[in-house]
């Protein structure tokens, strides 16, 4: 079993605004209305892609209630903490005319210490039939921001796998407490790592960098697909660096495409595929999701046709400046 935990989860509503311009009135031509939050997103994809997996975290009010319900009918797994706040509504704003995106993400709700110890009992319990824990997404407001932190250790110490795709202190926290797999895009690890990146060169060095920091492997996700680090797979064996490409795609948005990514890497990874399979998989995911408006939808089929056009190039991580 899967478990993609999700914190703040939301309603993420995706609007295609021909033209779109601050300031003046707008109609949609398209638009869609799903349960969200980045550890949703990945489980709804872990599904369609035929994978076990439960979703849990924290809903809240209506909006909470809404969410379950759609999970539900879209026979995802769930087992959330219900909190006593409402849980967000996120909007996206997707101009059809010449792909730019706007996205509005609200704050989210606060979690009362009952509630957190309530989630945190919860995962231990899950997580005693599960082999793999994806921890995705922003933490509450108020949250300890170390928490990612302390559920990973616990999981490591029931040999349960980690992923983490979060941003800022909580990932930091996080990196330091030996995650199995990290996958940031690429301004959340030039946050992580602290400065900017100017070429392909400071993208090698960064995803050697996290590993560095403590992650046992990284994955940045990038416009064309992804550059990663991996552990060896055999005893003196040296730590390997990729650089994965897809031909362009065209695409409707790219809207939650590094969470297609993300679930298509842990499907490929939870069905014992080899690491650079895992990869390649996870760039089809990622980039068939751009066709479609709208985060965490795919469509197998299509992204067993991408595959043949997904590159994977070994490379050597340039040696550390100064």
């Amino acid at each position: 079993m899967i478990i993609t935990v999700t914190l703040n989860t939301a309603i993420d509503k995706t609007l295609a605004v021909p033209n779109f311009r601050p300031g003046r009135r707008h109609r949609t031509v398209d638009q869609t209305t799903m349960p969200g939050g980045k550890g949703v997103n990945v489980a709804r994809v872990l599904k369609t892609l035929g994978q076990p997996v439960i979703a849990t975290g924290f809903a809240g009010g209506a909006t909470g209630t809404r969410l379950v319900e759609q999970l539900t009918e879209m026979s995802v797994l769930s087992d959330f903490v219900r909190i006593r706040q409402e849980s967000r509504t996120n909007t996206a704003l997707v101009d059809p005319t010449n792909g730019e995106q706007t996205e509005i993400n609200e704050r989210g709700p606060a979690v009362s210490e009952p509630e957190l110890e309530l989630f945190v009992d919860k995962l231990l319990y899950l997580a005693k039939g599960a082999s793999l824990v994806v921890f995705a997404g922003s933490l509450p407001p108020g949250v300890d921001v170390d928490l990612y932190a302390r559920l990973i250790r616990e999981m490591k110490r029931l040999g349960v796998v980690t992923v983490v795709d979060t941003e800022g202190d909580p990932l930091r926290r996080a990196v330091r407490a030996e995650p199995d797999v990290i996958s940031p895009n690429v301004l959340e690890a030039e946050e992580l790592v602290g400065h900017e990146f100017n070429d392909d060169e400071d993208h090698l060095r960064a995803v050697r960098q996290m590993v560095e920091l403590g992650a046992r492997e990284s994955i940045m996700t990038v416009p064309d697909g992804c550059l990663a680090h991996l552990a060896p797979t055999e005893p003196g064996e040296s730590p390997r660096s990729y650089r994965v490409r897809v031909h362009e795609v065209e695409g409707a948005a790219t809207v939650g495409s590094g969470d297609a990514f993300l679930a298509g890497y842990v499907a490929a990874r939870y069905s014992g595929r080899p690491a650079v399979d895992c990869l390649r998989y996870g760039v089809a995911c990622g980039a068939e999701s751009t066709r479609h408006l709208g985060a965490g939808i795919i469509d197998p089929q299509n992204v067993e046709r991408l595959l043949d056009s997904v590159e994977v190039e070994a490379v050597q991580a340039p040696a550390e400046v100064g």
